[in-house]
């Protein structure tokens, strides 16, 4: 399965980072590479939580990130 991480910065400064795959999966930071990390963390626990409580099925993880950033 592919997750993408999307990445941009808010009107108040702040960055803000996401994987639209994973609802719910996005976060705050104060620099773009802050935001991006803190989603990619975020996306591996929802991923290993959904295999510990049998909720999906184990599959490759490929993540792109985005060049700009």
């Amino acid at each position: 399965m592919n997750f993408t991480l999307e990445c941009e910065q808010e009107v108040d400064g702040r960055w803000i980072a996401e994987v639209p795959e994973l609802p719910g999966v996005l976060s705050y930071g104060i620099s773009a590479a802050d935001a991006m990390s803190k989603a990619e963390i975020l996306a591996l626990r929802v991923i290993a939580e959904r295999l510990e409580n049998s909720e999906s099925e184990p599959v490759s993880i490929n993540l792109s990130l985005p060049v700009s950033a």
